[in-house]
């Protein structure tokens, strides 16, 4: 049986239609997961997390001694990692950034954040202002070479084998996301 051409346009046409409302959904997708993967944005209270990027760092390079400034060098068989972010505050209200966050790797092992005095470090305990994001448009982070805000980890380089690196972000309310970061 075979719909007649005037029914059969219509419902391609609705088909299509449903398709595209669909693909641009998509593309502003925000995950309400807790554990999520880096790229994908994780919701903890009033704040929106993502983890743009995370790499290990090299001291001798022009960029990344921007992300170290103040760190000693690393103990033999230690390297610096660092993990890039991008915060947004959609309320109005400000909003607190937590104290500190951490990695754990697949023996359990976990490490915490360095302190930072880099142009470039996430403001821990710092405040977001409504509406806004971190780091802050125009600034040093913001407009630097991967435009997020920097959070260092000394790792020993065992850790490299024991991936998954699972980073762990304590929300004011008590709940907490992880996000698996991408070596």
């Amino acid at each position: 049986m075979s719909l007649p051409r005037r029914f059969l346009l219509p419902l391609l046409a609705a088909v299509a239609l449903g398709l595209l409302a669909v693909g641009v959904s998509a593309c502003g997708y925000q995950s309400h997961e807790k554990d999520v993967m880096e790229g994908e944005p994780v919701e903890l209270g009033e704040l929106s997390f993502n983890v743009t990027f995370s790499r290990y760092l090299n001291v001798t390079d022009t960029e990344d001694s921007a992300y170290l400034v103040g760190q000693e060098p690393a103990p033999n068989g230690y390297t610096y990692f660092g993990v890039f972010f991008e915060v947004q505050n959609e309320s109005d209200e400000p909003q607190t950034l937590p104290s500190t966050i951490s990695i754990k790797d697949a023996d359990g092992e976990t490490y915490d954040v360095l302190p930072s005095e880099s142009l470039y470090a996430l403001p821990f305990d710092g405040e977001v202002e409504p509406q806004e994001q971190i780091p802050v448009l125009d600034s040093t982070a913001q407009l630097g070479p991967i435009e997020g805000s920097v959070t260092l980890f000394l790792l020993p380089e065992a850790a490299n084998e024991n991936r998954p690196l699972i980073l762990h972000i304590p929300g004011a309310d008590g709940e907490n996301a992880t996000v698996t970061l991408d070596l």
